[in-house]
Parts: structure tokens; C-alpha cells; sequence
């Protein structure tokens, strides 16, 4: 098997072992409440993360920014191709996706 799509499943795998975390594997990535929060895109993963955790990882080119057909350049789905860090920012993505905004939930 590939060593990316290996890492990758990995990640799945550990995401969905943990009975907290509420993940789903689809073909088209991973999801929290039915939001997309990860994805492979080649040899690289595609995270959602908050916009300025993003800025800061693309200033110290940890991550490119993701090009959506539908919009360009996204100011928070970046492309990260340093499988080491892959399982970290998987996590700080289901996190940020998963968590209702501040105030939502009255």
C-alpha cells in the first residue's frame, strides 16, 4: 500500500476508534455533524481549520492554501503535505468544525 493513503487510513482508523470524536468516513473525507473536516487530495491532506491557525501555518509554509473550484483560495482549508503532522491537524480540524459557535446552543 502507499505510504500516504497508509498514513491516511491510519488517521481514519485512530479518528474512529475514539467514541468522542463522532467521525465519519466517506469517500469524500472525513465529517463531524455531517460537516467536512479532512480530505485527501493526492499526497496531501486538506484540513479545515480557524482562519488564523491557517495564515500561520501557510506564513511558515507548513501548508498551501486549498483552491476551491467553487471560490479560489479559502482563507482556512489549507493543503498540508507533512504526513507527521497530518494526525495533529486532523484533530484540530474535527475540533473546529465539530464545536457549535459560541452562543449557538441557547
Amino acid at each position: 500500500m502507499d505510504e500516504v493513503k497508509a498514513t491516511y487510513d491510519a488517521i481514519v482508523d485512530e479518528l474512529l476508534k475514539d467514541a468522542d470524536y463522532d467521525v465519519d468516513a466517506t469517500p469524500d473525507g472525513l465529517l463531524v455533524k455531517g460537516h467536512l473536516f479532512a480530505f485527501l487530495d493526492g499526497r496531501e491532506l486538506v484540513v479545515d481549520l480557524p482562519e488564523r491557525r491557517s495564515a500561520d501555518l501557510r506564513r511558515r509554509g507548513i501548508a498551501v492554501p486549498f483552491h476551491s473550484t467553487q471560490g479560489g483560495d479559502s482563507p482556512t482549508w489549507v493543503r498540508v503535505a507533512d504526513r507527521e503532522l497530518w494526525s495533529e491537524l486532523a484533530r484540530e480540524a474535527h475540533e473546529y468544525v465539530g464545536e457549535p459557535p459560541v452562543g449557538r446552543q441557547s
